[in-house]
């Protein structure tokens, strides 16, 4: 079977962020690249942030969805330089975070606001109300806050910004 890296690419795609399967990693971002020499294939990723426990599963899918169509010699490397960002989510993985119940991240990393440490509106991805307050800063993930709509009554997580 010959690979191409569309074709890597393509199957990138069927491979779900564990912890939000709502979105691919191509879509979070955290495929970073496909290469291909001779008849290895080297798949680099990075992580969210460094020590994300999600990182172990996301290898062992990726791997198993290349052995799912016929590729054996498979390297994944991981590069945490440059550091993951939030602005590498598409707007596709934006989308659907919105539609999952997760408010995406508000602002990008180079907002002066993000700068200076000023909070975010974060509207509410169920009512779509800005009228929010964070409750806490940690949500189901490391990578989440928890957030309440005062419209809505509804919880929900917000992806930090990062």
């Amino acid at each position: 079977m010959t690979a191409t890296i569309n074709s890597i690419y393509q199957i990138m795609a069927s491979v779900p962020d564990p912890e939000v399967p709502v979105i691919n990693i191509i879509e979070l971002g955290v495929l970073r690249s496909v290469d291909i020499i001779d008849d290895r294939i080297i798949i680099t990723i990075t992580p969210t942030y460094t020590g994300c426990p999600a990182m172990d599963m996301i290898q062992v899918n990726i791997l198993s969805v290349m052995q799912d169509h016929g590729y054996q010699n498979v390297e994944i490397k991981t590069i945490i330089d440059p550091p993951w960002s939030t602005d590498w989510i598409s707007e596709s993985g934006r989308t659907k975070l919105a539609e999952y119940g997760i408010a995406p991240p508000a602002q990008k990393t180079t907002d002066p606001s993000y700068l200076l440490g000023i909070m975010p509106t974060v509207t509410c991805p169920q009512c779509h109300s800005q009228n929010t307050e964070m409750i806490s800063l940690f949500g189901s993930t490391a990578c989440k806050s928890l957030y309440k709509c005062y419209d809505c009554l509804e919880p929900f997580d917000y992806f930090k910004c990062h």
